[in-house]
């Protein structure tokens, strides 16, 4: 069966027919969309017309599919566009919502202890040299969250050649970087050798860094080692063992704040659970060190919220949902700060522990993926 198209009589939407799918499109959203020269910029692809260029009355004259692409014409401007029948198909938005609250999409893959055996890393030289292996690793880390490094050089500052794989550094009130090492008089606890509860990064930022990196530069204490959870996973556990739990910690927000430093004083106001307007999963915030007082749930609310907040902990400190590793001198990991929580056992006072970490965004990660992955399809179609 081949795609067949038919126009409403209106004129104001046509629907697409394959052996596969059916799906309509308005005409106001294949206009907005054309990919013609006057509409986008043959080289970036941006659009050189605003809506209000196009009439609000726009309908469409007639179609036709021909071989792999629908051709449109619409009124009142008489413009005919070509469209990719692919491309429409991937960009259909016709489509049943049956997604539950707190849903993640394909290319997201929830995990708990097991990884443990399968942790996704790379080879810091072959990362370095091979952008097929560092096209593969970042997809790994876009997929799981999180990726360990091994073989890179150790020196001080070789976090920078990481992040140059793959982004930018961030820079906060803790400066390019920062140095994880015992301190007398420490303004943050992870200068301490105490154990920490797994936790995600500076929830009290707006924007929140998105991404977070650790260097292992030296690690002869005894203990210390790092573990990883999947926020994501402990969400959706949390969700199916209780559903309200789950929406009072979405639908409330928590406050958080860090003021150890002289002229710092940061805070901000989001949900410990962040979805979507259609309920995507898009970020966790756990950090039990910089909450500050809630006061943003209804009084009727509080003792529930405080049951979720404290059962949500529960999961995340189960060791069945925790991934551990110990990075060695030039070993590093990379964390997506609005999913993965990270942590660390407690180390002793003898030996040496120095890490060095710093933040950037995904923003750089995901186009560096996706621009190696475009790079590598259309070479492979060659």
């Amino acid at each position: 069966m081949m795609t067949t198209v038919t126009i409403d009589p209106s004129g104001s939407f046509l629907t697409l027919v394959d052996p596969n799918s059916t799906c309509r499109f308005h005409a106001i959203w294949l206009r907005d969309n054309a990919g013609d020269p006057e509409t986008r910029s043959p080289g970036n692809g941006q659009r050189l017309i605003t809506l209000r260029d196009i009439s609000a009355n726009t309908q469409i004259n007639s179609a036709d599919v021909r071989g792999g692409t629908l051709e449109v014409c619409f009124s009142p401007e008489g413009k005919l566009v070509s469209y990719d029948l692919n491309w429409l198909v991937a960009n259909a938005y016709d489509i049943a919502n049956l997604k539950e609250r707190g849903w993640t999409p394909p290319d997201v893959s929830l995990w708990a202890a097991e990884l443990a055996d399968d942790v996704p890393t790379g080879d810091f030289i072959e990362l370095l040299q091979d952008d097929v292996a560092l096209c593969h690793w970042l997809g790994l880390v876009k997929r799981y969250g999180f990726g360990k490094v091994i073989n890179g050089p150790i020196e001080d500052g070789a976090l920078f050649k990481l992040v140059d794989l793959f982004g930018y550094v961030r820079e906060t009130n803790y400066g390019r970087h920062f140095e994880v090492r015992t301190e007398v008089n420490p303004t943050n606890l992870a200068y301490t050798g105490l154990g920490l509860q797994a936790h995600t990064d500076n929830p009290y930022r707006d924007p929140v860094p998105t991404v977070q990196v650790l260097y292992c530069l030296e690690s002869s204490a005894a203990g210390g080692e790092n573990m990883v959870v999947d926020g994501f996973s402990a969400v959706k556990r949390l969700r199916t063992e209780n559903r309200q739990y789950f929406d009072v910690l979405a639908d409330h927000c928590a406050r958080f704040e860090y003021a150890g430093e002289t002229g710092v004083c940061l805070t901000s106001r989001r949900p410990m659970i962040e979805l979507a307007p259609d309920g995507e999963l898009i970020a966790l915030r756990f950090n039990n060190r910089s909450m500050a007082a809630v006061r943003d749930v209804p009084f009727d609310n509080m003792a529930i919220y405080y049951a979720a907040y404290r059962r949500l902990g529960e999961i995340i400190d189960e060791e069945g949902m925790e991934v551990t590793f110990r990075l060695n001198p030039g070993e590093a990991f990379v964390v997506d700060n609005t999913r993965v929580l990270h942590a660390r056992k407690g180390y002793s006072g003898e030996g040496t522990r120095w890490l060095q970490g710093c933040y950037a965004d995904k923003d750089g990660l995901r186009s560096t993926y996706d621009a190696m992955r475009r790079t590598q399809t259309l070479e492979a179609a060659e």
